[in-house]
């Protein structure tokens, strides 16, 4: 047992701004800090739940705001590690305090002691005259408790509390299967022929990924979280682009220890039955009740509405990769590790214009700086500066203090950009402070990409959709950054999962914008600028493969319902998974071979260890509204302080303090349409 004064997780950190002293945490540190929290935090709950005066807001729901301030900061701190640095000895204790975590949040959500005053409140909230954010604290705590089980008798309660208790072990599971497998599945070329197609900074990445295996001489290409990978797009060997695919749709599927076929099966089962406790035909019925969505229902219809154009747009596009194919007298059929290859072909033909040249106009910094930066600068008024002295919880890391426009602090950026074996796959955000006005607190955000890290002294050159997940994360940090309210309940992107893309899709739209672009996207030898009539080449093809890319998301999408549909009955006996998920494809009608969903089951973490089950719609759900916000930016001069300043007030400022379709509509003037979607995916009759 660490002694507790010694423990640099138990005392406020000697690190500006509230940054944790990451340096001096070792990982022997978080298991008894986080049992000192959980005792601190129930403690603070007994004392509410037992107060024998009349419940009022104060006494009762701002008492639960101040309460936990010690166990969210370590487990903000923790968590921030384990999906970024996750060591084997991270990874032990995220197996231990997954069930800790689970029944600590039980004991407190599932109080009937806690969940009575909070009805009370709840019950007179009109005499009480709350308004505002203090109104919403009130009805959305008292939402959440009731919709978590709160007002379940104590068997019921009993048996929830274990499911919840076995779902955090599963979960947790899935993840370390997943980034074992996806670590074990690297592929190893053992020559530099073999990837004919890469840049000389490609070929830089995989040979120091081989380096650092121990197989110098060798190349090793990791895996992406997603079925595809960037270099399909480049590499001229059928045979590589073939492993390359292989490994990527293999992983957690092999009958290996790493096999995540039956874990995600229990966790289906597991889902079913904790909504059948909580009183929802399915886990998908459970989650969309407190969404924007409401019931599945609504999101299988959107689902169904754009599948139908997207995969018949799909198949169109194939063809003309097939053209391409027989052109050349090939004499194969297209597959899924053909299509991202002959679809260059296909762009170069009708666009003259081939993406993967475009690398040396996206040097990272640069973009970093100049694009994403300069983007919000102009729009928001806010300015960073780098803050080597303040030190991350990894060397990788990079600080950003980031201040007003009037100079004041607003919060500090953290950017984690590249790969490697212990940080989990794709691209996410996530706060290690929120912001509270209650609790004097100050925003720090962390953005996480995957970007192939070049051997020392080499740049690094990003593809377009890594420019893009740059602008789109760095739009959830803005949304972390700005969101400015009183109790940590609503802090940061703490909104309806299903709004949450909506900020981070918006701020996409700047990639292109002509001044940020022009900043940005200059030549890394020669800073030329990105010549003006490739900018219009890509403006131009815009639409194309959009038949591809949506028919993937939307297969993913409707994979996730698909599980989560299911009730307890159905489970019963264990699921064929690749049966499964066939007979799902097919019922939409995304079925296409060539065409393989963006996640499969034995990989999508979103669903299977992230915060998505039922959820992964939340993509082109919010785009709905994002595509109707850029037609209002466009419509309103753009690129302007005004602009920014009303939607930083009205939309990314109020956080979750406010219904987001109400917020919506005070920052547009009505609800979103849908025909900009459709316009922008190619999907418009």
């Amino acid at each position: 047992m660490t002694d507790a004064a010694l423990n640099p997780l138990l005392s406020p950190s000697p690190l500006a701004f509230d940054l944790p002293d990451y340096p001096n945490i070792r990982p022997e540190h978080y298991l008894p800090a986080f049992e000192q929290a959980f005792a601190e935090h129930r403690a603070e709950i007994e004392e509410i739940a037992t107060a024998t005066d009349a419940a009022t807001f104060e006494n009762t729901l701002v008492a639960l705001e101040r309460a936990g301030e010690t166990l969210g900061r370590v487990a903000r701190t923790f968590y921030t590690v384990s999906s970024a640095d996750a060591t084997a000895a991270i990874q032990e204790i995220d197996e231990q305090l997954a069930p800790l975590m689970a029944a600590h949040h039980d004991a407190v959500t599932l109080d009937s002691r806690l969940y009575a005053r909070v009805a009370d409140v709840f019950a007179r909230r009109e005499e009480l005259g709350l308004e505002g954010e203090d109104r919403y604290l009130v009805e959305r705590t008292h939402r959440e408790m009731t919709n978590a089980g709160a007002g379940l008798d104590d068997s019921d309660k009993t048996v929830l509390t274990e499911l919840n208790q076995q779902l955090s072990t599963l979960t947790t599971t899935f993840e370390k299967n997943l980034l074992a497998d996806t670590n074990d599945l690297a592929v190893v070329f053992d020559d530099a022929a073999e990837l004919d197609g890469l840049t000389d900074g490609e070929l830089s990445a995989a040979a120091r990924n081989a380096s650092d295996r121990g197989l110098d001489g060798k190349y090793v290409v990791t895996l992406t979280l997603f079925t595809g990978h960037p270099y399909l797009s480049s590499l001229t060997s059928r045979t590589s682009r073939e492993r390359l695919m292989a490994a990527s749709r293999s992983r957690g599927r092999r009958g290996n220890e790493n096999d995540n076929r039956e874990v995600l099966t229990e966790i289906v089962r597991l889902r079913s039955e904790r909504a059948r406790v909580l009183g929802y035909d399915s886990h998908s019925a459970y989650v969309t009740a407190d969404e924007t969505a409401g019931s599945p229902e609504a999101v299988h219809a959107l689902l169904r509405r754009l599948a139908v154009p997207a995969a018949e747009n799909a198949r169109q596009e194939q063809a003309a990769l097939q053209e391409i194919i027989d052109s050349d007298g090939e004499g194969f059929r297209l597959a899924a590790h053909d299509w991202a290859f002959y679809t260059e072909r296909v762009r170069a033909a009708r666009y003259d214009l081939d993406r993967t040249a475009l690398r040396p106009w996206f040097e990272a910094e640069r973009v970093l700086v100049d694009g994403v930066f300069r983007a919000a600068t102009d729009l928001y008024g806010i300015t960073f500066t780098e803050r080597a002295d303040l030190p991350a919880y990894h060397p990788g890391a990079r600080v950003f203090e980031v201040r007003n426009e009037d100079g004041s602090h607003l919060g500090l950026y953290i950017l984690d950009l590249y790969t490697r074996d212990s940080k989990r796959g794709g691209a996410w955000m996530n706060s290690i402070v929120s912001q509270s006005a209650l609790r004097g607190t100050a925003p720090i955000v962390v953005n996480n990409l995957n970007v192939p890290q070049p051997a020392p002294g080499s740049p690094t050159l990003l593809t377009l959709d890594e420019v893009t997940t740059l602008f789109h994360e760095f739009g959830h940090a803005l949304h972390g950054l700005f969101a400015t309210v009183t109790y940590p309940h609503f802090a940061g992107t703490s909104v309806f999962r299903d709004f949450v893309e909506f900020p981070s899709q918006v701020n996409e739209m700047w990639i292109f914008w002509p001044e940020v672009l022009a900043a940005y996207a200059r030549h890394v030898d020669t800073d030329e600028p990105l010549p003006a009539e490739v900018v219009e080449k890509l403006r131009d093809s815009e639409a194309f493969n959009q038949g591809f890319a949506t028919s993937e998301y939307l297969a993913a999408s409707w994979i996730d319902q698909a599980w989560h549909s299911l009730d307890s009955e159905d489970t019963a006996g264990g699921i064929d998974v690749d049966a499964f998920e066939a007979t799902a494809l097919s019922d939409i009608g995304l079925d296409n071979p060539a065409v393989p969903t963006r996640y499969s089951s034995t990989y999508f973490a979103h669903i299977f260890s992230g915060g998505y089950s039922a959820g992964y719609y939340s993509y082109i759900w919010s785009e709905v509204l994002d595509a109707d916000t850029v037609e209002w930016f466009r419509e309103n001069g753009g690129l302007t302080r005004e602009n920014g300043d009303r939607f930083r007030q009205r939309l990314l400022g109020v956080g979750g303090s406010k219904d987001p379709l109400e917020a919506y509509r005070d920052f547009r003037g009505r609800d979103a349409r849908i025909e900009p979607l459709l316009e922008r995916r190619g999907l418009a009759a």
